[in-house]
């Protein structure tokens, strides 16, 4: 084995599914096949569509990952497999596929947490992440703020979303708005045209006595009731809904309770780097206040690319080039899937 491993990631916690190939800290490609128009009439993932359209696209996404990166399956130093949290028949197909590999080819396996796979994504883009680091983790699923002094074997979770996380709060807001799933990109879209101030929706759990009993975890449940509660008063007087504005709005109050927490999270466990990660680290709003925010803060501000920000392989393979290099060892072939995997295991 070299010094700089050649690991294959495989991603299959929700719909897509993501095949990467990593050497040490270089990202050789990134192959994803994506289940999101097969889910979109019913409004959100159905989990029994996702496992079955991964079990289809699993054998030719990684054939054209390999094609593209110039690799043979032979000539890899590990295989490394999102084990969870995620859908649970999701992730049976990609760790039984991951298993099937690393047996075949006699190579070691590597169990990793999806969340941790969002923070390791970044070494690719960025280089070596800095010990400690701050990651906030914005996605469908969580809304998580994380101290990462180690992203191969210590995660400590500072808070996380108590109720509807962040890329969900989207998603039924662009339902209440008529937009289409997944409501992210579009509610992001159609912000741009509307005035971020026109509307007061309301930052969750930063009152006073939030802020004591929960500090650095997010909800953004009422905030999502307050703009249908806002939009039904509308429709009901028959006046027409500015969706602009409503989008711009909600949108704020969702960057602006993010950042904001992340920060002092910064500040309180003196931390100079803060690391954006998830489907939503690709919000436009959310990227531009937090660059603006730590800016002043002196903080340094790292966001992947937002084609790395949503599920994908390539941080899978990060994440288990990382455990190579460190020399972490290996999961057991029998290693099982966890659909609630806590982020502080990092390794199953």
């Amino acid at each position: 084995m070299s010094d700089e491993p050649l690991v294959l990631g495989i991603e299959t916690s929700c719909d897509e599914t993501g095949v990467g190939i990593v050497r040490g800290q270089t990202l050789l490609v990134d192959t994803v096949a994506s289940s999101v128009e097969e889910h979109a009439r019913f409004g959100g993932v159905v989990p029994e569509v996702a496992s079955r359209a991964h079990l289809e696209a699993m054998v030719p996404t990684i054939e054209r990952a390999c094609r593209e990166a110039g690799v043979q399956l032979r000539d890899l130093d590990a295989i490394s497999v999102t084990s969870g949290p995620g859908l649970a028949g999701a992730l049976l197909v990609g760790v039984a596929s991951a298993k099937a590999l690393a047996l075949a080819l006699g190579k070691p396996i590597y169990g990793v947490n999806h969340l941790a796979s969002h923070v390791a994504v970044d070494i690719v883009e960025h280089g070596p992440l800095p010990e400690p680091t701050m990651a906030m983790l914005v996605s469908g699923g969580h809304s998580s703020l994380l101290l990462v002094p180690d992203v191969t074997n210590d995660v400590r979770s500072l808070g996380s979303t108590m109720d509807d996380a962040a890329g969900e709060a989207f998603d039924k807001v662009a339902r209440v708005l008529g937009l289409p799933f997944p409501g992210g990109p579009h509610v992001d879209r159609a912000a741009r045209e509307g005035n971020r101030i026109a509307i007061d929706f309301p930052r969750g759990l930063t009152t006073g006595r939030d802020m004591e009993r929960h500090r650095f975890d997010f909800s953004f449940s009422g905030l999502k009731t307050a703009v249908a509660r806002w939009v039904e008063t509308r429709q009901r007087a028959g006046e027409t809904v500015p969706v602009a504005d409503v989008a711009a709005s909600f949108q704020e109050a969702v960057v602006d309770v993010l950042t904001r927490k992340a920060l002092l999270a910064c500040k309180e466990h003196d931390v100079d780097h803060l690391l954006i990660g998830g489907g939503v680290a690709a919000n436009s709003r959310l990227r531009a206040l937090a660059e603006e925010r730590c800016a002043r803060a002196g903080v340094t501000l790292r966001v992947p690319r937002p084609g790395l920000c949503t599920d994908n392989g390539a941080m899978v393979a990060a994440l288990g080039a990382q455990m190579v290099a460190k020399g972490r060892e290996p999961s057991d072939l029998g290693l099982p899937t966890d659909s609630s995997m806590p982020v502080t295991l990092v390794q199953a």
